[in-house]
């Protein structure tokens, strides 16, 4: 197929990148490259790269051309940037799905799949059992806000015009080559450089930590599926914040101490006590779920990064 990602110089698109040109398919990629070029060489000489905004219409139409499937991750991403920056977040959310989906209209595309995420759960995630697409969900940040729009937006397109979407939520995706405003190569950035490991409140808020393999296994599992669906890519497991530091700590031989910091008040909305998702659904549609657990994954990052550093054992 031919396939365009949106934000695919990004940490999930450039890894999913990466599988599909592995897999023979044609991939372009769109991306302004404000947080940089994750493609490595190989993968980046063998795509269509095209560098520019997802709020163009006339550039996300023209990268559209003769594709048969939209991945459309572009977005911005972390949360202190999108706390200080909460209308251009929104407006690349609204302004940027809008010219994806008009462009798949205008080049007859029937596939478009989204990056969502599991912040739209928010206080919702203090229940009991693993959050399913189910319940009833609690947006509260400009970010999340605008994912659950686009989730409607997208899911009436749908209704009306038969596009066939997909909207992923996806839960704390983390791997090799993620940049430092993610919680995991924060933490490994510390530990690894002889700081302290910086732990909002007392660390045990918990969250659902899903390997970028198995992030990318699922998107290609559930390419083609027809249909309007919300899935959580999400790996079923539930860590604290405070775990997570004291893993990467052993698992990097680091004498870094683990220090505990009032969050800053513009983070109140984004830190949530719990949140642990359910892959029951994205079971029942692709006959799979991720599978590496944390450190499991752990261990895959400092195999590729920290060579020098001693692993943990199961």
């Amino acid at each position: 197929m031919k396939i365009l990602i949106t934000g695919g110089a990004g940490f999930i698109g450039s890894n999913l990148a990466k599988r599909l040109v592995a897999e023979g398919h044609t991939v372009v990629i769109l991306d302004n490259l404000l947080r940089g070029n994750k493609l490595d060489k190989e993968t980046f000489n063998q795509i269509v790269f095209i560098q520019g905004d997802v709020r163009d219409e006339s550039l996300v139409i023209d990268a559209a051309k003769g594709c048969d499937l939209v991945f459309h991750f572009a977005a911005v991403l972390g949360v202190d940037i999108v706390a200080d920056n909460p209308v251009e977040t929104m407006d690349v959310e609204v302004i940027g799905t809008r010219n994806v989906v008009n462009a798949c209209e205008i080049n007859n595309v029937k596939y478009l799949m989204y990056a969502s995420t599991s912040g739209i759960y928010s206080h919702s995630a203090i229940v009991k059992n693993a959050l399913t697409e189910e319940i009833l969900v609690d947006p509260r940040t400009s970010y999340a806000m605008a994912k659950r729009y686009n989730e409607i937006y997208l899911a009436s397109h749908f209704e009306e015009k038969g596009l066939n979407v997909l909207s992923l939520r996806f839960f704390n995706i983390y791997g090799s080559n993620q940049d430092n405003r993610m919680v995991v190569p924060l933490f490994f950035e510390q530990a690894t450089t002889g700081q302290p490991l910086t732990v909002y409140g007392n660390g045990k808020q918990t969250r659902d930590f899903t390997y970028i393999d198995d992030t990318v296994e699922s998107c290609v599992r559930l390419m083609r599926i027809r249909g309007c669906h919300i899935v959580n890519i999400a790996n079923e497991q539930e860590w604290s914040i405070l775990d997570l530091a004291q893993l990467i700590k052993k698992i990097t031989n680091s004498d870094s101490r683990i220090i505990f910091v009032d969050a800053p008040k513009k983070r109140y909305d984004y830190e949530v006590e719990r949140r642990v998702g359910s892959s029951i659904k994205l079971k029942n549609l692709t006959n799979y779920k991720p599978e590496t657990n944390l450190i499991q994954g752990l261990e895959k990052i400092v195999s590729i990064n920290y060579q020098n550093h001693i692993h943990l054992t199961l």
